[in-house]
Order: structure tokens, then sequence, then C-alpha cells
């Protein structure tokens, strides 16, 4: 069996991917590390993680974390580098936090500011354009954020096929409040979240805005700009994201829907819905799929993706086990499923 580690396991992300390695028929958890909640037990912290359940949280060290084939670094942005700079060259390692995603050091430093750059590792989103070959062949893997992934999917092949202006991209995306993270906030308690949405870091200042510019940038080699606006919405997990862009000259809505059917037609966990369905996040709740929808607004000339992913699943710890399987020779849907919950 190959064994895994995972820093950062007391929270939502790590408790997610503790969730699939148990089901994973190659993979046993090796170290789980946490940092404030280490010594107790796993299941005082995840009690739906009963087969876990009397595993200690250890302290979050190179050490307790080496004595495994690859790791996953679940920590907050910022922290995963200097601790990636302690593990062994020889061990696999999947980092879900910001610290390798960013090309442009002056963007992180925009962004997300405090430790420098620490560089680029290769971006873990299987499903772009030649991702999946270098993912293959990488001993380390940056994990896309969540918005990002959702927000990727639904455009980089538009982009890629000229179908879409990348001057003036519109995203409106909607989160889950498990997406803002476990650490106690007044804005996620109960009282102020349940039966309301509310906008969050608009104008432009979200930290995966440079991320999605990055990846369709890659795409279509040309400039872009999109404005991004945040929605926290009333609900445990999931994110829908509705993007726009013009149209170019003598794009149709068919040419539209052929590029993503051409794009995802033989993947796995991104499905591209019969025309007339558009994604909901209850349908990928639980799971590593994305669906997706597109729709010409003939009257203002715009390109409309709407996405849905689960931010815990393709937008975190789906899409890290997802990459693990790659980066070990595995079968890449090993652990995963695309087939949702319901009702």
């Amino acid at each position: 069996m190959i064994r895994a580690s995972v820093a950062g396991a007391s929270g939502y992300a790590g408790g997610e991917l503790l969730r699939l390695l148990l089901a994973h028929p190659q993979i046993e958890v090796a170290a789980v590390a946490a940092g404030g909640k280490a010594g107790q037990a796993l299941g005082s912290v995840h009690p739906n993680l009963v087969d876990l359940a009397d595993r200690v949280l250890v302290e979050t060290t190179p050490e307790a974390l080496a004595e495994a084939d690859i790791t996953f670094l679940a920590l907050p942005h910022g922290q995963s580098a200097a601790l990636a700079t302690q593990l062994p060259s020889e061990l696999a390692v999947v980092d879900l936090g910001a610290d390798f995603r960013l090309h442009d050091a002056a963007m992180w430093d925009a962004f997300y500011g405090g430790n420098p750059h620490a560089g680029t590792w290769v971006y873990g989103l299987p499903e772009l354009p030649g991702a999946r070959a270098a993912i293959s062949e990488a001993g380390r893997v940056a994990n896309p954020g969540c918005y990002a992934t959702s927000v990727a999917l639904a455009l980089v092949p538009l982009a890629a096929a000229g179908l879409i202006e990348t001057d003036d991209i519109v995203v409106v995306a909607a989160s889950g409040t498990s997406g803002a993270g476990r650490s106690p906030s007044d804005t996620l308690l109960a009282t102020q979240v349940m039966g309301s949405m509310s906008a969050y870091k608009v104008g432009g200042v979200h930290q995966h805005t440079p991320e999605m510019e990055q990846s369709i940038a890659a795409a279509c080699g040309g400039d872009v700009r999109l404005s991004f606006t945040p929605l926290l919405a009333p609900m445990p997990r999931g994110i829908v994201s509705t993007c726009t862009a013009s149209v170019t000259a003598g794009t149709t809505a068919a040419s539209l829907r052929d590029a993503l059917v051409a794009a995802y037609g033989t993947e796995a966990f991104v499905h591209v819905l019969p025309t007339g369905s558009w994604p909901q996040t209850s349908s990928v709740g639980g799971t590593n799929a994305a669906h997706l929808q597109v729709a010409l607004d003939e009257h203002t000339g715009r390109a409309i993706v709407v996405s849905a992913i689960d931010n815990l699943g393709k937008g975190a710890a789906g899409q890290a086990l997802q990459n693990a399987n790659l980066m070990l020779g595995l079968d890449e849907a090993a652990g995963l499923t695309s087939n949702g919950v319901a009702p």
C-alpha cells in the first residue's frame, strides 16, 4: 500500500481529504498532522471519520510527514513553502494552498504578501491543455484554488478556441461557508449567514483573481482582464460561478457548446450538461465533479458559462487526490466519484 500523510488534517479540506483517502483502494493514511489541535483525537475534530476516530493528531513536522510516499499540505496560504523546503526531495507533495500557484512574483506580493514568493510548481488542474502529462511527471504539484478551478474549467476552452474576448471577463460566484476555512469569524456565525447572501472582497481584490487570469492567458496566449465578485451563500459547501465575456465575430451558441464538449467530452469529472439543464451545487456535493452549461446572450453579444463544483471536492481535496493518483501512476479516478448524493 502507498502511504499518505496529511498536514492541516484538522481543517475542512484536510478532513475531506482523509474521508476520500479512507475509500482509496491503494493508499493508506499515515501521519495526520495539525497545528493548534495537535494532541487531540481525530474523532473529536472530525466525528464523521469513524475509521480514524482514535488516531491522534501529531505536530506538523517534516519528520512526521516524511514517513510516507506522498504528503498533502492543506495549510493556510503562506505556510506551505517553508515546510516544503524541509521535506525530502523524493517525497511527492501536493500543496492545497496558494504558495506555488502563481508565476508572477508581483502578483503574489499584491494579493498575498507577507512571505516572499516561493516559486512555481506544476499547476494541478488535469483537464487544462497539457496539464495531465505535466502532473504525471511532477514530484511537486500546486493544487488550484476553488474559485479558480470553477472559472478556468468554464472559460479556458472558449478562450483557447478564440470564441471570446478575454479583455473584459466578468465573473460572479457564490461559495458555501466552508470555503472560508474553519477559523471562527463573526461573519460566519449562523445568525449572520442563515437566510442571507452577501458579497465580499469586492473590487478585484480577491486572491484567486490572478490565478484565474493566469490559466486563461496560458490557454489563449493573450492579455486577460477579469473582474471577479465573490458571494457568501448560506450553505456549507459548493460553488456556482457565472462567467461572461463578449464573443468574437462569428461565434454562435452552437460553437460555444461545441468547444466545451470537445474539451471535456471524454473527461471523467467535467460534464457539459444537456441543453436546457443548468448546474446546481446539490448535484456535485461530495464529488470531484464539475457541471457546466453555456448560453449566448445575443442581446449583449456575451457568452455565459455557468459552472458548479464542490469547493471541498473538485475545488480542494478531490482535485488533490486526482493529482496524487496521476503523480503515483495510479488510476486517475481511484477513490473519487462524479456521482452526487440526492436529495
